[in-house]
């Protein structure tokens, strides 16, 4: 019973937002991209804190550890453990600094550095996939919209003959298997027109993630003049500034400086330590300074095997650069040549299939009006029609859809 409620209110909601939106400036597609990109989302948001973290931890990491102080109590006799019996008791206080190995501090902030250029990188990448979310969305939902007003239309004129094969059954001019036949289209394309609704109201709720209650504006009634595409070779070249490329690209250079971090460890670490004695009474202080310095003589289980882990790791990061490169050149070439092709069919259908189904819907008139064709004969010629027009519709979205994915493989190019 709360579920029965809950979707009821919420259905309501839905019609309240998208009557009071009724008289709203149409939504376009430029407007609906800028809107998903500039606003709050959480996920762009979580990578803004990100980057921060990262570069905060540069800093933190090329920084030498923190020094170490050591204070003790030294050549105390245990016969009496007084600290005045013996000259060498003294109180000791030792000051140590580490200094880690060639350039390990450095490598580790540019290391960090890198990672953060990563996740900008994955932000832009975020970026693109919302934009192009975005516009299959809008595309679709322009599709949904506008195939509703046309099966509208198809119904009403469906509707009329209803009525008039009504008037033509009474006068015993028509059989009651051309009224059911009939009643059954007109049935028919009611479920059509409640399947867009349906299909048009999950596209808002997807839309609604991007958009906020913008999602529910109507939209403009005429599909955008798109930006035009470069060439494919110039596009083909832009996909190395893709940023999954790019991400790619960081990763390499994260292995180059995981080498050259392994590297550092053939190197001493050293340290530098200083210390002071007091003792009791006129005795003189003493005062101790020194260096230690790390050998590494016994690389061959330790050193070597990390060297050639960074080395193997950085060569399969190269790798994944190159097969990413390649996925998306298979998806740019895929992704054009559909773009042309729907451009072809699209003007087929312009041009050529469109007319026809309406020559032969108006001729399917005049021949069942004369008794030289049946009634099914008239229903299908109609259908046929909007059918046609359906499709041209869904192949001028679908090319927008194309497009979309040709502005997300090689970016907003001017």
């Amino acid at each position: 019973m709360h579920r029965i409620r809950f979707a009821g209110a919420l259905a309501l909601a839905v019609i309240w937002a998208n009557s009071s939106f009724a008289n709203e400036a149409p939504l376009t597609l430029a407007e609906a991209v800028s809107i998903a990109v500039t606003s709050d989302d959480p996920a762009l948001l979580s990578f803004n804190e990100s980057i921060a973290a990262l570069k905060d931890q540069a800093v933190a990491d090329a920084q030498l550890p923190d020094p170490r102080i050591r204070g003790a109590l030294a050549n105390v006799p245990t016969d009496t453990f007084q600290v005045d019996q013996e000259n060498m008791t003294q109180v000791q206080f030792t000051l140590r600094q580490e200094f880690p190995s060639g350039r390990t501090l450095s490598l580790r902030g540019e290391r960090r550095q890198a990672e953060a250029d990563a996740e900008r990188a994955r932000r832009d990448l975020t970026l693109m996939e919302i934009r192009m979310a975005v516009r299959n969305r809008w595309f679709e939902k322009y599709y949904l919209v506008q195939a509703q007003a046309n099966i509208e239309t198809s119904r009403h004129n469906v509707s009329e003959l209803v009525q008039a094969l009504h008037a033509a059954f009474s006068a015993g001019s028509l059989s009651a298997q051309d009224i059911s036949r009939a009643e059954l289209e007109l049935a028919l394309l009611d479920d059509r027109i409640t399947e867009f609704r349906q299909r048009e109201e999950e596209t808002d709720a997807e839309l609604f993630r991007f958009l906020g209650k913008d999602a529910l504006r109507p939209l403009s009634s005429k599909l955008p003049i798109l930006q035009t595409l470069p060439d494919i070779a110039e596009m083909e070249a832009a996909l190395l500034q893709h940023p999954s490329v790019l991400i790619e690209e960081v990763k390499v250079g994260i292995g180059d400086m995981d080498v050259a971090l392994a590297e550092q460890a053939y190197r001493p670490s050293w340290a530098l330590e200083g210390g002071y004695g007091a003792r009791h009474g006129d005795r003189a202080d003493l005062a101790t300074i020194g260096i230690t310095l790390s050998i590494p003589l016994f690389t061959t289980d330790r050193q070597d095997r990390r060297l050639s882990a960074a080395v193997r790791q950085r060569g399969a990061a190269q790798f994944d650069r190159a097969a990413k490169l390649l996925d998306l050149r298979r998806d740019l070439v895929g992704a054009y040549a559909k773009w042309r092709r729907l451009g072809e069919r699209i003007q087929l259908y312009g041009d050529v299939v469109i007319e026809r189904a309406k020559e032969t819907a108006e001729a399917s008139v005049s021949t069942y009006a004369s008794g030289r064709s049946d009634f099914a004969e008239l229903i299908r010629s109609q259908l046929a029609q909007l059918d046609a027009e359906l499709k041209h519709m869904r192949l001028a979205t679908e090319q927008g859809k194309a497009w979309a994915k040709i502005r997300y493989l090689v970016g907003e190019m001017k």
